[in-house]
């Protein structure tokens, strides 16, 4: 899979599920699906990158406070 590695994606342009694998796999990243848990059930279907997020807001279970993580956030849709 090593010729579908990427170092970065672009809001608006479309992508491989396999490409996204191989992206989210060699990149600390979060990937938000309208796909829910069969983002990559099909490599060769496709998805466009909608938005994109420096970071977000996560609830701690610990101690019940939320955290900005500072970590890139991708929203893709299947197309």
């Amino acid at each position: 899979m090593s010729q579908y590695r990427l170092s970065n994606i672009e809001v608006g342009k479309n992508y491989l599920a396999k490409e996204l694998d191989s992206f989210v796999s060699t990149t600390d990243v979060v990937v938000l699906s309208n796909n829910e848990s069969q983002l990559f059930t099909d490599p060769e279907r496709q998805y466009k990158v909608t938005g994109a997020f420096d970071g977000f807001f996560e609830h701690s279970s610990n101690d019940g406070e939320k955290y900005f993580r500072e970590k890139k956030a991708y929203i893709v849709e299947k197309v």
